[in-house]
């Protein structure tokens, strides 16, 4: 792992906690493992149907993240069942995104008057599957990550890029409800300061009266996990002043 990443960082039992590389306008909930039969909404059993054991512990501990920080924020927790493309959709007025991984469930939420978007996402800190990063990086990026697995070898960089691209599909999506293929995203990783950016080669959504060309993100690596995050500011009220 980077050690310039973890110095700072928050960890739980087994790895980093989402809440370390998040700004002050968003809260967040987390856990490590599956508590026994989490509670769900009617709407939220609904819509997880008939999955094997696995997937509904994933998507019930996943949900139980989501009413926990919907009540860090303030709220009556509600329901947030999937979207047509597996989105949480969450009560009005809340933007938020959750991840899930084998051994880590996280929610991120904030209030949609603060935060425009939200993207997160976990992985296991290891390679991806053979043939894998050909098929969702560019040549450029895989350049790039070479050189990184030179100086810090106990990250894999490959694992690092997916799990930021999945957090800029996730910030992506509620903004334009369309598809965004992994060629159409140019990732680039500081390793110093645990930040990325992701270039975006399509015309991109509209934020803050402007239309936005990419996304910038936080990143950390611990021995077993990689968490990446996005959090795109809402436009500001004349006069008012934000943090993050």
């Amino acid at each position: 792992m980077t050690t310039v990443r973890m110095s700072g960082a928050a960890a739980g039992p087994a790895g980093p906690m989402i809440k370390s590389i998040l700004p002050d306008c968003v809260v967040a909930a987390d856990l490590f493992a599956d508590p026994p039969d989490p509670p769900l909404f009617p709407e939220e059993d609904r819509a997880i149907g008939d999955a094997d054991a696995e997937g509904r512990a994933e998507f019930a501990t996943a949900r139980m993240c989501a009413h926990d920080a919907l009540r860090k924020l303030g709220m009556r927790p509600g329901p947030v069942p999937p979207g047509l493309r597996g989105e949480p959709q969450w009560p009005a007025g809340v933007v938020g995104s959750i991840t899930h991984c084998t051994g880590y469930r996280a929610a991120v939420v904030g209030v949609a008057s603060k935060v425009a978007t939200i993207g997160i996402d976990a992985e296991r800190n290891e390679p991806l599957v053979d043939g894998v990063l050909d098929a969702v990086s560019l040549p450029e990026e895989r350049e790039a990550l070479r050189r990184l697995a030179a100086r810090h070898p106990r990250v894999h960089w490959d694992r690092v890029l997916w799990s930021a691209k999945e957090s800029v599909y996730k910030s992506w999506f509620p903004l334009t409800k369309r598809w965004l293929d992994f060629e159409d995203i140019i990732v680039s990783v500081d390793p110093g300061r645990g930040e990325f950016s992701a270039r975006l080669r399509v015309p991109g959504p509209r934020v803050n009266g402007q239309q936005l060309s990419r996304f910038t993100g936080r990143w950390l690596a611990g021995p077993e996990l990689i968490i990446t995050a996005i959090v795109v500011p809402a436009p500001a009220r004349r006069g008012a002043t934000t943090r993050g």
